[in-house]
């Protein structure tokens, strides 16, 4: 089963940790992505930029669809970036996100099933 993991972090975090906090969550997250390899498990992933030099495409007045600077939505974990991992369970993939360090400096890892071509959510 394909699994999207969904990592949610406090806009510059990474910025507040020492050098040595940084090296040590780099390291993990680079052992991890080396193990997913690996196993096999991997599909890819992806950093994303700052959210400041985010757009975001909305529904304008008149029909029209109208694009504005940012996200700017009410939260404390802005969408930092994702991992999508083919493994044999749903537990797999939370053990995986649960072992993500970003976890343990305020950050949230959203678990969800990637539907398969025409499939339909149930």
């Amino acid at each position: 089963m394909k699994y999207m993991l969904l990592i949610y972090n406090r806009p510059g975090f990474v910025t507040e940790l020492s050098e040595r906090e940084r090296t040590g969550l780099f390291g993990e997250v680079d052992e991890l992505m080396r193990e997913l390899t690996e196993s096999g498990e991997l599909i890819g992933g992806q950093a994303l930029v700052d959210p400041s030099q985010a757009r975001t495409v909305r529904g304008g007045d008149g029909g029209g669809a109208v694009a504005t600077d940012g996200p700017f939505m009410e939260s404390k974990e802005q969408f930092g970036g994702y991992v999508a991992i083919d493994c044999e369970s749903e537990e797999r993939a939370l053990e995986v996100a649960r072992r993500w360090p970003d976890v343990r400096y305020g950050g949230a890892i959203e678990v969800r099933a990637i539907m398969g071509d025409g499939a339909a959510e149930t």
